[in-house]
């Protein structure tokens, strides 16, 4: 399994219509995408931060989607954000919902 962590940085009091947008408008986008198992978003208690991972079952597919649908995604989400979202990708080394355990 592979992930994506974006973290952003929102607009001032944009909080909860990014969630909406996440939920309207993003996630089925991301539920068409071949390989993609899950999206969690965190927002920060004051609300100027967002932090969202999506899990893959390949690097392939995350970087498929980075490159045929991360450009919309972010359209979508350009009247909540604020600069450019920081992109890294890891392995999945452990996940008790996936039930993935680390290599021995």
């Amino acid at each position: 399994m592979y992930a994506r962590n974006v973290t952003m940085q929102l607009k001032p009091n944009t909080a909860g219509e990014f969630t909406q947008t996440l939920e309207k408008d993003i996630l089925p986008l991301l539920r068409k995408r071949t390989g993609f198992a899950d999206e969690i978003t965190f927002v920060a208690q004051d609300g100027k931060e967002a932090l969202a991972i999506s899990l893959w079952d390949r690097k392939e597919s995350a970087e498929a989607y980075d490159r045929e649908t991360y450009p919309e995604v972010l359209k979508g989400l350009a009247k909540v954000l604020e600069g450019t979202p920081r992109v890294a990708s890891f392995d999945v080394s452990n996940s008790t919902f996936h039930k993935i355990a680390a290599r021995s």
